[in-house]
């Protein structure tokens, strides 16, 4: 039975598409999916699941979610392996002095397409560093997410994908190596 990490595009920003983590893990447990564990509110869990098909899955529970609280976030899934791999090939993992709360990874469901991923490259981003890597990208805040251009142009041009900083891309994995560890 597969681990596999949730993560919930724009949920409890803002004071919108709200929900609290333990109804998110109520509905997951009813959606039979096992051990749902969530971290921070942004919306991220850690499940196991019979299902295989992630398309599916991510689906099913972007109705359910639909379905219970009246919004329809957008779910971008991988399986604890992926997750390894993707903090495993980190383009800045070797950099000395680097705040990894100004490190982000963005996950999309699927690979951007190449236009809009050189259009995004060529966005005049200050000292900030973009590496692409098939359905995420490494970016490097240097003052912040908050104060960066880069990441607005991402959301306008992309309209899709999740971010999540390096302290919380490496404590979903940790929680996801623990959850199967246990199976």
């Amino acid at each position: 039975m597969p681990t596999i990490v949730c993560m919930l595009r724009g949920v409890n920003v803002g004071g919108h598409n709200q929900i609290k983590m333990d109804a998110l893990r109520a509905l997951c447990a009813s959606l039979s999916l096992k051990d749902p564990q969530t971290y921070v509110q942004s919306g991220n869990v850690v499940f196991r699941s019979d299902e295989r098909n992630l398309v599916r899955l991510s689906e099913g529970i972007e109705s359910a979610i639909e379905k219970k609280f009246g919004f329809r976030p957008e779910i971008v899934l991988r399986c604890a392996p992926d997750l390894k791999e993707i903090v495993a090939r980190n383009p800045f993992a070797k950099r000395l002095g680097l705040d990894p709360g100004k490190l982000a990874v963005i996950f999309f469901k699927e690979t951007p397409g190449a236009e809009a991923c050189e259009n995004l490259l060529q966005t005049k981003a200050d000292d900030e560093e973009i590496h692409t890597a098939g359905r995420e990208f490494y970016i490097y805040f240097s003052r912040g997410m908050g104060q960066s251009r880069l990441f607005a142009a991402i959301g306008r041009k992309l309209k899709s994908g999740t971010a999540r900083n390096w302290n919380t891309v490496t404590k979903l994995l940790e929680m996801a190596n623990k959850l199967e560890s246990k199976h």
